[in-house]
């Protein structure tokens, strides 16, 4: 589905636009994907309202651990100069509270994967922090790691950061709170999606200050800040069947693209099966049927 006309977002990240409303935020989850931190030419079918229905779900879930930023996802609370573009909306945006949003990525690892396994192969570290010898890839950690990285821009790559640095960024009495606030946000989300056969290898959130308190913002566990595997067939020692954007990252690295601008097209069939591989996800872990709003 084409992305609307009529009305220009006054920010766009890498999938999502945003509209200002003064004391609120619209924000639109579009069928736009990233990969390495570049916006692909392509658009993945379904996958804006798969972001927005699963990050609903997990809100919902979570509500009690962490305030989050969440006013309505109903079309019946969209302002009037949106009721024209309703039909388009509807499923995959939020209106949400205004917050003062950390410049960090806060990361929680719960296995060994992605560039932690390529570091921990280099040096048995993970950002800098050392694990025990002996472990192998996509193997479960002792514990789950924090590992906050810098925020980029479009077509900037993030940059891993220690805790300490990160505390030096948004102040030590707020960086604890965020390293806590993420660590039980993914205990309690791996723990409900083991039972519904899905392991969280590791999810990235982002937060910020609403009236002082620190608030969970953006989307939450979905298959673009997250890796979900599947728990039957989960194996230690090699890299692990995804229910997320790594089918079109494993494409994109046999391609032979550098990961800088401007990133090559994808096949019809990843694209298609990137569609399903989303829409799999949001049907496992909430354990609902995925009826899209639109054709």
């Amino acid at each position: 589905m084409n992305e609307p006309i009529g009305i220009r977002p006054d920010a766009r990240g890498k999938v999502r636009d945003i509209y200002d409303l003064g004391d609120r935020l619209l924000l639109v989850a579009t069928d736009r994907i990233s990969a390495f931190d570049v916006v692909l030419p392509d658009l993945i079918p379904h996958k804006g309202e798969v972001l927005t229905k699963l990050s609903l779900y997990w809100f919902d879930l979570l509500s009690s651990i962490v305030p989050n930023h969440l006013i309505s996802a109903d079309v019946a609370d969209l302002p009037a100069e949106f009721a024209p573009h309703a039909e388009w909306l509807a499923g995959r945006f939020m209106l949400v509270k205004k917050a003062k949003v950390f410049p960090v990525e806060c990361i929680v690892r719960g296995y060994l994967a992605g560039s932690g396994w390529a570091e921990y192969k280099r040096s048995g570290t993970v950002c800098g922090m050392p694990l025990p010898a002996g472990l192998t890839e996509s193997a479960r950690l002792p514990q789950p790691m924090f590992t906050p990285s810098t925020k980029a821009e479009i077509g900037i790559h993030d940059e891993n950061i220690s805790v300490h640095r990160m505390f030096e960024i948004v102040g030590e009495e707020h960086g604890s709170a965020l390293q806590e606030a993420a660590v039980s946000l993914y205990s309690a989300a791996r723990d409900h999606a083991a039972t519904r056969g899905i392991i969280i290898a590791d999810t990235k959130f982002e937060f910020g200050l609403i009236d002082g308190v620190v608030t969970l913002v953006d989307e939450v566990l979905t298959p673009d800040s997250s890796r979900f595997w599947p728990a039957a067939t989960y194996e230690p020692g090699h890299g692990q069947p995804s229910f997320d954007k790594q089918y079109v990252r494993d494409w994109l690295e046999a391609s032979g693209w550098d990961k800088t601008p401007p990133p090559p097209a994808l096949p019809a069939d990843v694209v298609a099966k990137t569609s399903e591989t989303y829409i799999k996800a949001y049907e496992l872990i909430t354990g609902r049927a995925f009826v899209p709003e639109r054709g």
